[in-house]
């Protein structure tokens, strides 16, 4: 498998050998779906929460007689068919949303959308991105000349400081280490620019 590699002005000037296992990989549909709605399952927080009928502050007397008054059968102003009145169900803050995700299918799915994002031209790799400051200006002008539309991510083996400090910023560009790549950022942006030592991270980290 050959990928791009991208000088610093966009142009297509070499290309770099990569693993057939990891950017060859057909389209899994099935598996990337289960895998963004269980990382984003994971980080709901489930603090949220209602109150239920006993969690009402209202009397509990009977709001009128059982019979003769014309008026359907009620036995407290809390019930949840009332307005005001608690939930059937509610939520409580210990609410666990977590989804399992075999190891197995997390490498494949991930491998899954890096092959496809090569099949629709929109991952390529690139040089080490190097600052002598951190300037965001100068990092946004190194990007701009990459000719890209729309949102990037910076996938690096190692983010320093001066690159850290500069991107942090931008509002269409995110730089994320090797290891905290997640499926919703690969699939939420429209370009993905990996450093070379990256690319061998991910065939260690996923072959």
């Amino acid at each position: 498998m050959e990928l791009k590699l991208l000088s610093g002005n966009g142009e297509k000037t070499a290309t770099v050998a990569a693993s057939d296992a990891l950017f060859g990989r057909e389209y899994n549909e099935a598996l990337i779906h289960q895998l963004v709605v269980a990382f984003q399952a994971n980080g709901r927080q489930g603090t949220r929460a209602q109150k239920g009928r006993a969690d009402i502050n209202k009397s509990h007397k009977k709001p009128w007689a059982q019979k003769g008054t014309g008026r359907a059968r009620a036995g407290t102003a809390s019930s949840p068919l009332w307005r005001g009145g608690g939930r059937i169900f509610p939520s409580s803050p210990d609410e666990n949303f977590a989804q399992k995700v075999n190891r197995k299918m997390y490498r494949a799915g991930i491998a899954s959308i890096l092959s496809q994002l090569v099949r629709e031209d929109r991952l390529s790799v690139i040089e080490p991105l190097v600052l002598d400051t951190p300037k965001t200006k100068g990092f946004a002008q190194k990007i701009k000349g990459f000719g890209l539309s729309g949102t990037v991510l910076v996938v690096t083996d190692k983010l320093d400081d001066n690159t850290y400090l500069s991107s942090r910023n931008l509002t269409d560009v995110l730089v994320l280490e090797t290891r905290e790549v997640d499926p919703v950022s690969l699939v939420r942006f429209n370009h993905v620019l990996v450093t070379r030592a990256a690319v061998a991270q991910f065939e260690e980290m996923l072959g």
